[in-house]
């Protein structure tokens, strides 16, 4: 994924216990935990003209998580990872100390038909000591992540540790990601099944949080650590992510996440230089933006 496009709405207001904005970063909260950034796609139509071509570009220092709702993504990167993300299943890429890759619409759906696409893609930080491993991708099935109901509400841990369960998907921290589905409007509490930073996102419906009700494609970013009450309105999907912040403070430039700026530069000389490890098989080249030597 990359962020060349990325435009961030300046604009948050606390409502008594949160933070309300658009994804993140806002002006007001960098990070949620060691989630550093995310992108909603859609939901859009892919048709001939408006394919996904996300040519070859680079990660360091991060893991990204691909989640969907609707439509696919081929995946390809420069570990040989070839691999079609499809709905409810869980792409996770740890660039480490640098990955390249790339994201298009599979070969199947360039039929000169129309298809729905929806999800999101998400960056999470590496912890200090991670940040220079070898790169690395996983493809966690639908089947194998956490599901539950409680209160007409259906419970997906996509990644992470929550609600006394584990996600398969190898994260390298304290982290969690659940997706939620009410059926009819529910409470929700954390009480204490979550830790960390905690951080909402309404992809659709609205929930009611201090009085006030939030609609979808808002963000909430819980102050208090560990706690969180809720109102979830009925046919609403939510999204919660969050975990422990780290003791360093993190780093963004284009596709690079540090807690160097050192190592950011190297990154970014590299890339221009086309000194990393490209994708088998794919050609073209996202150049970084406005680079000077």
């Amino acid at each position: 994924m990359s962020n060349t496009g990325l435009i961030i709405e300046e604009r948050s207001r606390d409502i008594g216990n949160f933070l309300v904005g658009r994804l993140i970063p806002f002006r007001r909260k960098r990070m949620v935990g060691p989630f550093s950034f995310i992108d909603h796609m859609g939901p859009a139509k892919i048709s001939p003209g408006n394919y996904m071509e996300v040519g070859q570009h680079p990660h360091i220092g991060l893991s990204t998580l691909t989640y969907l709702f609707e439509g696919s993504i081929m995946h390809r990167d420069s570990t040989g990872a070839v691999m079609k993300i499809e709905p409810g299943n869980v792409g996770w890429m740890t660039a480490g100390k640098g990955v390249v890759h790339t994201e298009r619409t599979p070969i199947e759906m360039r039929d000169g038909k129309t298809y729905p696409v929806h999800g999101f893609q998400i960056w999470v930080a590496l912890p200090k000591e991670k940040e220079d491993i070898e790169p690395y991708f996983s493809h966690t099935q639908e089947s194998a992540l956490p599901k539950w109901t409680e209160n007409e509400v259906e419970y997906t841990l996509i990644a992470g540790k929550g609600f006394g369960k584990e996600s398969p998907v190898p994260v390298y921290s304290d982290l969690f990601m659940l997706q939620l589905l009410s059926k009819t409007k529910s409470s929700f509490s954390v009480n204490g099944n979550l830790t960390g930073e905690i951080g909402i996102c309404v992809v659709e419906g609205y929930i009611e949080a201090c009085g006030e009700t939030i609609t979808e494609g808002n963000m909430l970013i819980s102050k208090e650590n560990d706690s969180c009450d809720i109102i979830i309105g009925a046919h609403t999907r939510l999204l919660l992510f969050g975990g422990k912040p780290f003791e360093e403070e993190r780093f963004i430039e284009w596709n690079f996440v540090s807690s160097s700026k050192g190592k950011i530069e190297e990154a970014k000389r590299k890339w221009t230089q086309k000194e990393f490890d490209m994708v088998p098989n794919e050609t073209g080249y996202v150049p970084l933006p406005n680079y000077k030597n």
